[in-house]
């Protein structure tokens, strides 16, 4: 319970600190291209005002968005009828569509008893997300979308606070499917992932496949890098060739780990 309420917390200030950012934003700076493919600041918001209309108990919009490339799966194309069916309102609109919203569902989160692994309401209980991946993912997008907005419009911040902590340790969890899964790295194989800011995370892979954590006196390769651009990887913003990663040990590797980064939904 105590876990839950610290992650509710995380995404009420992730949500204090996204609509105080826009709200004092010129109106042409909502124009702005994201690094979210046909995305600019405007889709940035919608998008938020979207889900978080829906977790509140808002009704599911169903619009006609045609077929954008940026478009590539089902949970993008139930993303995009949200912003889609708000392409017409203002920033006004939308930021306060978001507080009318969260002030509901924080009142009713608060008056709730939370169970961890009670299903997720609405789609995200569809795709099988409990009570605790949920709360866990909402500080993440939110914080993520502020990002994307802040490097849009040349406003740098937010990247020490106890969100940026959370999203930045918690997308490290995925170190181990990332090098045993998606790049299929040999058995024995050792990799450390060293963000500025958390703990270096070191995962081996073992005689099934998997890349499990564990210590090693030599990891056979080591990504060394810092916050912003770990979260510019991980959240499939930009290619690595456009950050700066160190790479020590066995470069091939290495750069196929930093290819197959992004993880976030």
């Amino acid at each position: 319970m105590a876990d839950l309420e610290h992650l509710v917390d995380l995404w009420w200030t992730a949500i204090q600190d996204l609509t105080t950012l826009v709200a004092e934003l010129p109106p042409e700076a909502w124009h702005a291209p994201t690094d979210l493919e046909g995305w600019d600041v405007h889709d940035q918001v919608a998008h938020v005002a979207h889900l978080e209309t829906i977790l509140a108990g808002g009704a599911e919009e169903t619009v006609d968005i045609g077929s954008p490339e940026h478009v590539k799966s089902m949970m993008g194309t139930y993303t995009e009828q949200g912003v889609v069916a708000r392409k017409e309102r203002t920033p006004a609109e939308l930021i306060a569509e978001i507080a009318e919203a969260t002030t509901r569902r924080k009142a009713e989160l608060e008056a709730a008893t939370l169970e961890a692994a009670a299903p997720a309401p609405g789609a995200f209980g569809l795709l099988g997300w409990s009570t605790e991946k949920l709360f866990k993912n909402r500080p993440l997008d939110v914080w993520m979308h502020t990002q994307d907005i802040r490097r849009a419009v040349g406003l740098p911040g937010g990247l020490d606070n106890a969100q940026a902590q959370h999203v930045a340790d918690y997308l490290l969890e995925s170190t181990g499917f990332v090098v045993g899964k998606r790049v299929g790295a040999p058995v024995g194989t050792t990799v450390t992932v060293d963000v500025a800011g958390s703990a270096p995370v070191t995962v081996t892979v073992g005689e099934d496949g998997r890349a499990r954590p564990g210590q090693s006196s030599e990891s056979t390769v080591t990504l060394t890098m810092g916050r912003e651009t770990w979260i510019i990887l991980a959240g499939g913003r930009r290619s690595p060739d456009a950050v700066e990663v160190t790479v020590d040990g066995n470069a091939e590797l290495g750069a196929a780990i930093l290819a197959n980064l992004a993880v976030t939904p």
